[in-house]
């Protein structure tokens, strides 16, 4: 155990740009690839010394521009002028692979009628609106939601990230614009891996539907 592990505690790692004590869930693990070059470790299972940064895309920018990988790992890392990016990138693939999942579970189902009897049924995990969605869909949408759900309707995760494109590669279907995931375990890594990006971009978009439906260290 390092020091930073001693100060820390064994199951939290500090984060290179703010010195904040975190879990490693609020936070990216990076580690350095065989030609030192400085990749992130999205699962957290890739070999070698590990170094943290919180996982806010602004964070991955700050600890790029003040060359902090480099001095965490004391040595020359070679760090991608985007790397925060790169990571934004990897996160929303993990959120299509989420969906694609959750699908092969039968936790999907898409188009409004569809979304519609589910959410009639009260066995909604989460709703999702192609990101080129119209305003009146995912309005109607929303009063259908919070008719049935009432003021719990604002806990159910709103979705809306991904692009129809990736939707229909997602569930191996074409035109989705509106598609709901039902409760149970198919559904419950999309939601975290939602919940992981959300956080990481900053957005409080996708968050909720109102009722009118606007949308440390080292190892």
């Amino acid at each position: 155990m390092t020091g930073s592990d001693k100060r820390a505690g064994a199951e939290e790692r500090m984060c290179i740009v703010s010195r904040a004590v975190l879990p490693p869930e609020a936070l990216i693990r990076f580690v350095l690839a065989p030609d030192g070059s400085v990749v992130a470790d999205l699962k957290r299972k890739l070999p070698g010394r590990g170094v943290w940064v919180t996982a806010s895309k602004q964070m991955v920018r700050e600890a790029v521009r003040k060359r902090l990988f480099s001095k965490a790992f004391k040595e020359d890392a070679k760090v991608a002028d985007a790397l925060e990016e790169d990571v934004d990138e990897m996160l929303r693939q993990a959120l299509r692979q989420a969906v694609a999942l959750a699908n092969k579970a039968g936790c999907a189902v898409n188009g409004f009628a569809k979304v519609e009897a589910a959410i009639g049924e009260r066995n909604i995990a989460a709703l999702i609106h192609a990101q080129e969605a119209a305003q009146d869909g995912c309005r109607k949408v929303s009063q259908v939601l919070f008719r049935v759900y009432g003021d719990a309707a604002s806990t159910i995760p709103v979705v809306d990230f991904l692009t129809g494109d990736e939707l229909n590669l997602a569930l191996g279907r074409s035109h989705v614009i509106h598609a709901a995931l039902l409760a149970g375990a198919g559904s419950d890594g999309f939601v975290k891996c939602w919940r992981r990006y959300r956080d990481y971009r900053g957005d409080v978009a996708g968050n909720d539907l109102s009722p009118m439906g606007e949308v440390g260290g080292t190892d």
